[in-house]
């Protein structure tokens, strides 16, 4: 059995912070590579409420060409392909039965859903556990330690310090900074001809890499 963390999530798009922190976590536990578990777009969207989801097959790509200069990094596709959104402890059992020995990794923002969001949240403790990361400002530990539902679950919790760095990186922001060019895009699109715009775009991405 191989030792992992499995990392779920939408990861619409990868960050630098689902990269690092899910290594930083990886050594922390002694595991052996982690495996990272998207979930469907149309749960991302109608079910999360997320203002905008990538696909399936971009998202996939996405982090299969992270994993691809990461040997310790897995991307599987079983919850996209399947016909409707697994609940976690479904695809952990799916990943033990495959020759897995994983633990759920999470980060801090989802400690609040565990008592009343989550289904089967008990099996997974006493089965696989829990590693979680810290979000933001939250303080894993002082969070599991002030609640009585996630302090009766603290055995089972394991807590791996995050750098200050990586505590504000959010797919979130990664999406407006987007909108924001592209919205500068159009902006300068207004000013010029359409054909100089084309120009103008191909121009400035070869800049940015020299």
């Amino acid at each position: 059995m191989r030792r992992v963390l499995a990392f779920f999530g939408a990861f619409n798009p990868p960050t630098v912070a689902h990269i690092d922190m899910a290594r930083i976590a990886m050594a922390a536990t002694g595991r052996e590579g982690v495996v990272y578990v998207p979930s469907k777009s149309v749960y991302i969207r109608d079910e999360q409420g997320k203002d905008y989801a990538y696909t399936d097959r971009q998202r996939l790509e996405m982090l299969r060409r992270a994993a691809a200069s990461r040997p310790w990094m897995e991307v599987t596709d079983w919850e996209i392909r399947a016909q409707v959104q697994p609940r976690t402890y479904e695809t952990l059992c799916h990943l033990r039965d495959a020759g897995y020995e994983p633990a759920l990794l999470m980060g801090s923002d989802k400690l609040a859903e565990l008592e009343h969001g989550w289904r089967h949240v008990e099996d997974i403790a006493r089965e696989f556990g829990f590693v979680c990361c810290g979000r933001g400002a939250d303080e894993c530990a002082a969070m599991i330690r002030q609640d009585p539902y996630l302090a009766s679950l603290a055995e089972y919790i394991q807590v791996v310090e995050t750098p200050e760095a990586l505590r504000g990186v959010s797919s979130t922001a990664v999406r407006q900074r987007l909108w924001q060019i592209e919205a500068l895009w159009r902006e300068v699109g207004a000013l010029v001809p359409p054909e100089i715009l084309s120009m103008l775009r191909t121009d400035h991405s070869e800049q940015e890499e020299l």
